[in-house]
């Protein structure tokens, strides 16, 4: 492997450091940006970027997790995105200080990086070998191209040599043209891999909401029956007049999501189909059109991330429509044996939960595979075109998104993805409270000052709120009106607000009774436990 014009073993003029760091790093981001348009372009290639963070993901060490999301909150796949490119631009930085000495090592690690790239892309079970491997070479290819061209257009050079005190040294006028030529090099190659690379992000970001909407009724996808069993229209004493409060039911813009997808899956419903086996009577396998022409309901039900934080954001309430899951797996016959339901998504992720928690009796609970939120078809980044809703369990465990499998087995025989890193097996979600207004640190004016917020117990429901100022006794709180054990309640307290710094602390009552415990604890490793309380400044 030699640069144009040099072998690689003749000793002579080599670029400098920097150039050569430059070199390197362009010529990364020439490769990098050439397995983003590729993926963009070609079904069946996923993205180099996320397949790597999707790797990091995967092999990271428990607790983990809570770290990153308490660091970035629903930002934490565009900050792990940005590490893995900034990592594989430092990388090529490197490389291309080895290929001043040794243009053949050089070019073996630009092999081996690209080839880190190809392995993760290879643990997407969306990913087509062949085309993968394609991709890898053209990648490699432009990423050696783009380090040979620059480094040979970084090498000093003085055709026209000059006399100093009788010795020869180049031009200065041979060193600004060799400057500039490189420069020029380096620009365009630079320019064109953010090009590239932009254009295939946008187009991989953009597919599967193109998906979406091709496979949904208004795109000529398959059409949705109405709801059997409808949710009803939402009382009007469930909210309360209180600018800045929780609406209690999120519009699907401003819905959380926390998922281990960084690019999100895109899903054709006309192909999609779930599949029921383990133990089960009979495999069963529906496709879209099979499982919509089932009987539908509509619930609202509210979930939680278990990342969230005490007075955290990462909890929503919304209406949705689909099948309940006991008629999709009464269709295979669920065994005596089965303990466990274990749904998988397209892109391999792993949920578990108790096949008793679908038939307590002492707590009805309308788990379903829901095929539409807040009566539109999901959006892809909420699962399309069908997922999981689990009343009462942590999503981790339950609201499986891109849904395309349903595993029946024991609970010992299976640990769900986040079990092994750390997470608990069994995940009701806590009863919890927050205060949305006023905002934690905000300045008020002594006087009747509204305090209001959310309060959930999935499925046990909320009996009470109540506050405290400054660690005094406990005042009941009014609750709107509760939409179903299964949702969060809105509530507001009227605070005679005196001048000064002070404390606000809030708990519920679950409908079982049992109060909200004080006792903190983080996330790790079944829900965040403890009273929310704000500081509020009275003038």
């Amino acid at each position: 492997m030699t640069i144009p014009g040099r072998p690689a073993t003749t000793p002579g003029p080599v670029p400098s450091r920097l150039a050569s760091a430059v070199a390197g790093l362009v010529a990364a981001a020439a490769a990098l940006a050439t397995g983003e348009l590729v993926a963009g372009l070609v079904r069946g290639i996923p993205s180099p970027t996320a397949a790597v963070g999707g790797a990091v993901i995967d092999l990271a060490p428990p607790g983990s997790k809570e770290l990153v999301v308490q660091l970035f909150g629903t930002n934490d796949k565009a900050a792990l995105l940005v590490l893995v490119t900034v990592a594989v631009l430092a990388a090529g930085a490197a490389i291309g200080t080895v290929a001043r000495r040794s243009v053949l090592g050089a070019g073996v690690l630009i092999l081996a990086l690209v080839g880190v790239g190809t392995l993760a892309s290879l643990r997407d079970p969306t990913a087509q070998f062949t085309l993968v491997t394609v991709a890898a070479a053209l990648q490699a290819g432009v990423g050696l191209q783009a380090l040979f061209v620059l480094l040979a257009a970084a090498r000093p050079v003085g055709p026209e040599p000059a006399k100093v005190a009788g010795a020869t040294v180049p031009s200065a006028r041979a060193a600004t043209t060799t400057r500039r030529g490189f420069v020029l090099r380096a620009g365009v190659l630079g320019v064109l891999a953010v090009a590239g690379g932009g254009i295939g992000r946008a187009l991989l970001n953009g597919r599967a909401d193109a998906t979406a909407r091709a496979g949904s009724p208004g795109g000529g996808g398959p059409s949705v029956p109405q709801a059997v069993d409808p949710a009803g229209t939402l009382p009007p004493d469930a909210s309360f007049d209180l600018p800045g409060i929780t609406p209690v039911v999120m519009p699907n813009d401003r819905f959380y999501r926390i998922d281990t997808a960084l690019i999100t899956p895109s899903v054709d419903a006309s192909t999609w189909s779930l599949r029921v086996f383990g133990m089960v009577d009979r495999e069963v396998r529906l496709s879209f059109a099979e499982l919509v022409a089932m009987p539908l309901i509509e619930r609202y039900v509210t979930i939680s991330c278990v990342s969230n934080q005490v007075g955290g954001s990462l909890v929503g309430n919304a209406k949705w429509t689909g099948v309940r899951l006991a008629d999709v797996l009464a269709l295979a016959g669920v065994q005596t044996g089965a303990t466990q339901v274990v749904p998988r998504s397209v892109d391999g992720w792993t949920a578990g939960f108790p096949t008793a928690w679908l038939h307590d009796p002492a707590h009805p609970r309308d788990a379903m595979v829901a095929v539409k939120m807040n009566d539109v078809p999901l959006p892809a980044e909420h699962g399309f075109p069908a997922r999981l809703i689990v009343p009462g369990l942590y999503g981790y465990v339950s609201a499986t998104k891109w849904l395309t499998e349903l595993e029946l087995t024991t609970l010992q025989a299976f640990d769900a993805y986040w079990v092994p890193r750390g997470w608990a097996k069994e995940a009701p979600i806590l009863t919890q409270s927050r205060i949305d207004l006023p905002r934690d640190g905000a300045s008020v004016v002594a006087g009747p000052v509204a305090v209001g917020g959310v309060a959930w117990a999935p499925d046990r429901g909320i009996a009470s709120v109540e506050l405290s100022v400054d660690g005094g006794p406990w005042q009941a709180a009014t609750l709107a009106t509760e939409l179903s054990a299964s949702t969060w309640v809105l509530w507001k307290w009227m605070w005679q607000a005196t001048a000064g710094q002070h404390i606000l602390e809030v708990r519920a009552t679950d409908g079982t009774g049992a109060v909200q415990t004080a006792e903190i604890t983080p996330p790790d490793p079944d829900g965040a436990r403890g009273h929310h309380r704000i500081a509020v400044s009275v003038a």
